[in-house]
């Protein structure tokens, strides 16, 4: 049975799986917007992602492309926050000591790819919500202007351009991450995933 001292606190596990979920939901909104033309009709409401499972509601009608990247900074700017209360919660917490079943160059994948994470966690938002600030449409939170868009083209692009490809590292680095979950779960059968579980 797994000891207490072993597993990360109510907290942290809480933030992991919430930023998990949010990162998922960010993920496949930024996929669905890339192929939305510029131009098109207005509506007051969307089926998000053409899922058919929720209809969002909006206050005005907008584009596709508008509602969708709204979302998205909205989405961004939130998990920026939780982002935020993680790291917060890390340095003030000490995490549990790794599996003494590791090997040691498992510790030090572990070791770079959790590094990692933190630092891609902060790297992809950041870029995004200044890739958000220097266009002409500025960054709302979920219709509440937060800052007003200064309209700097060189720094916009710029900063797309690193938004995106952080984003498909940040994408590399959580699939190692998944895959070494579950080699520990399937293949070396330890309580690697009992550690960060919402179940005891």
């Amino acid at each position: 049975m797994i000891q207490n001292t072993t597993r990360y606190t109510k907290t942290a596990v809480v933030l992991h799986w919430l930023i998990a979920i949010f990162v998922v939901v960010m993920f496949a909104i930024g996929w669905f917007m890339a192929d939305i033309p510029k131009e098109g009709p207005k509506q007051s409401a969307y089926d998000l992602l053409d899922l058919g499972i929720y209809t969002w509601q909006l206050s005005e009608e907008v584009t596709a492309r508008t509602f969708y990247f709204n979302l998205h900074k909205s989405l961004g700017i939130t998990i920026f926050a939780l982002i935020a209360i993680r790291i917060l919660w890390r340095v003030t917490h000490k995490p549990p000591a790794l599996l003494t079943s590791y090997k040691a160059m498992e510790r030090k994948v572990a070791t770079g790819t959790h590094h990692l994470l933190y630092l891609m966690m902060v790297a992809v938002p950041a870029t995004g919500l200044l890739t958000g600030i220097t266009s002409k449409y500025g960054l709302k939170w979920f219709g509440i202007t937060i800052i007003e868009g200064l309209a700097n083209k060189p720094i916009h692009e710029a900063s797309a351009t690193a938004h995106e490809v952080l984003t498909f590292i940040f994408l590399a680095l959580i699939v190692l991450h998944i895959a070494g979950a579950l080699k520990h779960k399937f293949v070396d059968k330890d309580g690697t995933m009992k550690r960060m579980s919402i179940f005891k």
